[in-house]
């Protein structure tokens, strides 16, 4: 079968690799459609995978073609999602269901191979089927509109609540709808592109404002957090997300979430964390309750992520597809990355797919 093979930082190769073997417990998976996680640039580029030769992709969706026990055959020909944290279902949090935080987890994509290629293994217990209904496109954005349920309801959410939002990525994008679906009317998003704006009023709440952190907004110099003090009467607001994870968002977080308020930390960091006396103060002083999310909760309960979002998916009320702006053949994914990668175009979800 074809593979994308990563053998070294920055060396993917698109080459001829033997099918991967199966062992009990495990599906075998043809690829039909994937998506490129921004995680996978760094990934790809700059840190590598856990070892080498890695075949990367941990956000795809495909067709059970085997199986090796014969208890399984019923997987065979089913359309499936698949969750790609692997946990070993034995450590304390695995014995308490919460499978996201397993300590001796394994991870399609990065720690083993993932769906970069036709075909992948995946456990049987990962698997997840799909409604006749729902595209192979929307089943590869499953994993991060999971993450985002999974960051969202982890706040204590009320009607009157007001949010800010930063960081207009994918993730980003599907917490603004996370946070209509919940109730919230009144998001003030700060991004960095126009595109993004038209996304979001798309797919999410017509009460929100949006705030261009590249440049000046209808003529003003304030910064974003100036910019959400002002419109909240100095207030701030009750919920602060970072979906971005850079120093400034965070701090920005800290400083425009009112007293009292909450704020969700989402996004991935791209280096070192570091809080200038001021920003912990805020934290101490404004009783401020600052909480991580990691992942998503998946353990085959329709209370789970995963089925949660396919169920509001097949009610209309959550988008999925609506941010895919690029998609490639499944032999052209290095065109894919270099978008990604180089950020030189206005790019979101890039989706790579091997089907018509």
């Amino acid at each position: 079968m074809k593979a994308y093979v990563l053998q070294g930082i920055g060396q993917l190769n698109y080459i001829d690799v033997p099918m991967p073997k199966l062992k009990s417990g495990w599906a075998l998976v043809q690829v039909k459609a994937a998506g490129i996680c921004g995680s996978d640039i760094p990934r790809i580029f700059q840190t590598g995978t856990y070892h080498f030769p890695t075949i990367p992709g941990h956000e795809f969706a495909g067709k059970v073609v085997e199986v090796f026990d014969e208890k399984d055959k019923n997987w065979i020909g089913k359309r499936v999602g698949i969750f790609p944290l692997i946990p070993c279902r034995e450590c304390f949090v695995c014995r308490e269901g919460q499978y996201e935080m397993c300590r001796n987890y394994d991870y399609l994509g990065s720690r083993r191979d993932g769906g970069f290629a036709e075909y992948a293994a995946v456990p049987v217990w990962n698997l997840i089927e799909l409604p006749e209904e729902m595209s192979m496109e929307a089943a590869a954005v499953l994993e991060p509109a999971s993450v985002a349920f999974h960051a969202v309801r982890r706040l204590k959410i009320t009607s009157n609540d007001t949010a800010a939002l930063y960081g207009l990525g994918t993730i980003g994008l599907i917490v603004a709808q996370w946070l209509r679906i919940f109730g919230i009317r009144k998001v003030y998003a700060v991004g960095h592109h126009a595109e993004h704006e038209e996304m979001m009023k798309n797919t999410s709440s017509k009460e929100y404002e949006y705030y261009n952190a590249c440049g000046l907004k209808n003529g003003e110099t304030e910064d974003s957090v100036s910019w959400i003090m002002g419109r909240t009467k100095g207030e701030g607001v009750s919920i602060a997300i970072d979906c971005a994870g850079t120093n400034e968002t965070l701090t920005n977080c800290l400083h425009c979430v009112r007293p009292g308020g909450q704020v969700l930390a989402v996004g991935n960091p791209k280096g070192d964390m570091k809080l200038e006396k001021d920003s912990y103060w805020k934290i101490l002083r404004n009783q401020i309750r600052l909480t991580g999310t990691w992942n998503s909760s998946f353990c085959h309960s329709k209370e789970d992520d995963w089925h949660t979002v396919i169920e509001m998916h097949g009610k209309g009320e959550l988008f999925l597809t609506e941010f895919i702006t690029h998609r490639f053949a499944f032999e052209e994914l290095k065109k894919g990355l270099s978008i990604a990668r180089e950020r030189k175009v206005p790019q979101n979800k890039i989706m790579i797919v091997n089907e018509p």
